[in-house]
């Protein structure tokens, strides 16, 4: 399926790109930014974040239960990134105050 229209990004790309990273550093923090930048390419609309985001979250999970051990902390600690997301992600306004006037 793909993902980034700008880039022609599939999800299998983008999901093998995130298991290179987690197999270098298992607990490093991974950012759609880091993901765009070891394919070479760079977020243009970014539109796609989002999804991209998602993705990063499923596949580290699944990563992380496959190699074992710490279940307890990384299904919360994952939980919690979504509702964070979840929280500001539904923001229509962009953070803007709402009696900002852009004319």
């Amino acid at each position: 399926m793909l993902v980034c229209h700008c880039n022609v990004i599939t999800q299998k790309e983008i999901e093998n790109t995130i298991v290179e990273l987690l197999d270098s550093d298992p607990w490093q923090l991974i950012v759609p930014a880091k993901v765009y930048h070891t394919l070479n390419k760079r977020g243009r609309c970014c539109g796609c974040f989002p999804n991209v985001v998602e993705t990063i979250i499923r596949v580290t999970e699944d990563y992380h239960r496959r190699l074992g051990g710490m279940e307890a902390e990384i299904v919360p600690f994952l939980d919690r990134v979504r509702g964070l997301r979840g929280q500001y992600g539904s923001l229509s306004h962009e953070g803007r105050r709402t009696d900002h006037r852009a004319a």
